[in-house]
């Protein structure tokens, strides 16, 4: 699983290259009490100061491009996770309802804001996530990094509690009040996700939990061989698939060895899965895409039959995948 972006030093790196302001295209914000932070949510805390949260009716938001702004102004009272996903992906709804769960338990410490790549794909861009699920966080208009791809809940929890003592460094450490007025918002993935997921779905993502690719694996099959047209399915297998391959590898390594010899089919393979799993979409499609003019007979199916293996895994609607079948076809025909 990809391990978080955490430091050596234990901390989280609170220097990011994203530009929030481009996100909320907010006019000029009139003028209010002195010291207020510019743009700030009328009576939030400011950074560096302490007080009450906002009143909402649950712990994890609905954000859009058009409601990212609300996310930066509550950033100045109280931390936010912004949680990147889309609903094409079964790993990526699986680790978004994941984060639900870890963020609601936190009593209101965290909001959690998820975003749908899929129709707020300028949110994405502004953070320069290329992978989901991602996670990043929000703290007093600030970005922070914190996952690109999924991870364990251990993981998840001990990277959320060095958020929140980053927070209180910052002195933001307001809490949010849950009402419950209204229930959870929509696509809330604790209410969706979970509930909806089939046996099957669910004993694969369990399995992928605790680290055992292998039943995972056979969980997905069961599901396909009951419905063959299962998507999911067939994405949470491709992807299990690139989990079982990349599990041992070494980057440097690969890279070396496709470097060495252009023409070994294995190691452009191997770089090209573990491109995927580091964000590098682009990249791993251009190469197998390269060793298909360059190779024949059994190299050239075995990498063509790899590159629609990772089309399922990025998803089929994605540009990026549009435009490497149009490429793919070219080389092959």
């Amino acid at each position: 699983m990809t391990q978080p972006p955490v430091p050596p030093s234990g901390g989280l790196n609170l220097r990011g290259a994203v530009d929030l302001s481009a996100m909320t295209r907010r006019p000029p914000a009139p003028a209010g009490p002195a010291g207020a932070a510019p743009g700030a949510a009328p009576g939030a805390a400011q950074p560096g100061t302490t007080g009450p949260g906002p009143s909402l009716p649950s712990a994890v938001l609905e954000v859009t491009v058009e409601t990212f702004e609300r996310v930066v102004q509550l950033s100045t009272t109280v931390p936010v996770v912004v949680d990147l996903w889309t609903p094409r992906s079964p790993a990526s709804t699986q680790f978004s309802a994941l984060m639900a769960t870890v963020v609601t338990e936190l009593d209101g410490r965290l909001l959690l804001a998820r975003v749908d790549v899929d129709t707020s794909p300028q949110i994405a861009q502004a953070f320069g996530v290329q992978q989901v699920p991602a996670v990043m966080a929000v703290i007093g208009g600030q970005p922070v990094p914190l996952f690109e791809g999924a991870a364990s809940e251990a993981q998840v929890r001990q990277v959320l509690d060095q958020l929140l003592a980053l927070a209180a460094q910052q002195g933001v450490t307001g809490k949010i009040t849950v009402t419950g007025e209204g229930g959870a918002p929509a696509g809330d993935p604790q209410q969706d996700a979970e509930p909806q997921m089939p046996p099957l779905h669910q004993e694969a993502f369990d399995a992928i939990e605790r680290d055992d690719l292998e039943a995972a694996d056979a969980a997905y099959r069961k599901a396909l061989a009951e419905n063959p047209r299962d998507a999911e399915a067939t994405a949470g297998l491709a992807q299990v698939g690139l989990m079982r391959r990349t599990h041992d590898a070494d980057l440097d390594s690969a890279r070396q060895a496709a470097a060495a010899d252009p023409d070994d089919v294995d190691a452009a393979l191997l770089v090209a899965d573990l491109d995927v799993l580091g964000g590098h979409v682009e990249d791993a499609f251009a190469r197998l895409v390269e060793t298909v003019r360059r190779s024949a007979g059994e190299d050239r199916e075995r990498v063509r039959l790899r590159l629609v293996e990772l089309f399922d895994v990025v998803g089929g609607g994605d540009p990026r995948v549009l435009a490497a079948r149009r490429a793919l076809a070219s080389a092959l025909f």
